[in-house]
């Protein structure tokens, strides 16, 4: 299947590890030029080596003008972005009892404003140019409230909803707004997840994790290129129609219908 990516210029945010790492390996695969952004120069350094030619920037995207200033050196370098990605940051699990509002105030910030601060400048100009695509890596815990995720799991929900109500205000305009919502994948985060949910428990790490898979459908967690492909696939011109959604990936461990 020809999709159409060989030679577009693809920003993703979180690019250096995890599902943000798998995806920008799938999209040089297909010949577009990859630029990758993380908060540690480090990550993306050891990213790059996997990944000959990419453009690299270390940025904290909680800060809406060092966000703005990532976007204009990956425009500088590369030129105009027609695909972003974005898979940056993830709030820090806390038991409830531990919650405070600044607790919840930093999910927020993590998650929901490390996306909207790129994706506000990057698809005004998206807008200007009359193309472009966004790819919301969210996660079903903005749909399933879990009891150690709750900030993280608010902020997916609002991600969500900016996702759908960005689609309908840009589809005129040439741009496709969509969401993935992984659920457990082999990434570092959930392995932190596993810790945490292994403290509230009062159980072991290994028994955490083995819990968790036996309820899922599928019988194992996803890999980050599981949802790679996801991504890329989303991205494409045979995805051309489809815009304002976001796609559950969770082994079918929630049948449910929306």
């Amino acid at each position: 299947m020809d999709l159409g990516l060989d030679g577009k210029v693809v920003l993703i945010t979180g690019g250096s590890k995890g599902i943000g790492l798998a995806c920008a390996q799938a999209f040089a695969a297909e010949g577009a030029r990859v630029a990758l952004c993380s908060r540690s120069r480090e990550n993306l350094d050891r990213a790059a080596q996997t990944l000959p030619g990419a453009f690299t920037a270390a940025a904290d995207l909680a800060d809406p003008e060092a966000a703005a200033a990532m976007v204009d050196a990956v425009e500088a370098a590369l030129g105009p972005v027609e695909v972003l990605v974005n898979s940056a940051g993830a709030a820090r699990r806390t038991p409830p009892a531990e919650l405070t509002p600044k607790a919840w105030r930093a999910g927020m910030d993590a998650k929901f404003f490390t996306y909207l601060n790129v994706i506000d400048p990057l698809i005004k100009r998206m807008a200007r140019r009359g193309r472009g695509v966004v790819v919301n890596v969210i996660g079903v815990g903005g749909k399933v409230a879990a009891p150690v995720h709750l900030p993280g799991g608010a902020a997916n929900a609002a991600l969500m909803l900016a996702t759908a109500g960005l689609a309908a205000a840009y589809a005129s305009q040439g741009v496709r707004v969509l969401g993935v919502s992984p659920g457990l994948t082999e990434t570092g985060r959930v392995a932190e997840r596993m810790l945490s949910e292994a403290r509230l428990a009062g159980i072991s790490p290994e028994e955490a994790r083995a819990r968790s898979i036996a309820h899922i459908p599928m019988g194992r967690m996803a890999d980050p290129m599981d949802v790679a492909r996801a991504v890329l696939f989303l991205a494409s011109h045979q995805a051309g129609y489809i815009t304002g959604t976001t796609l559950t990936m969770d082994g079918g461990l929630h049948p449910i219908v929306l």
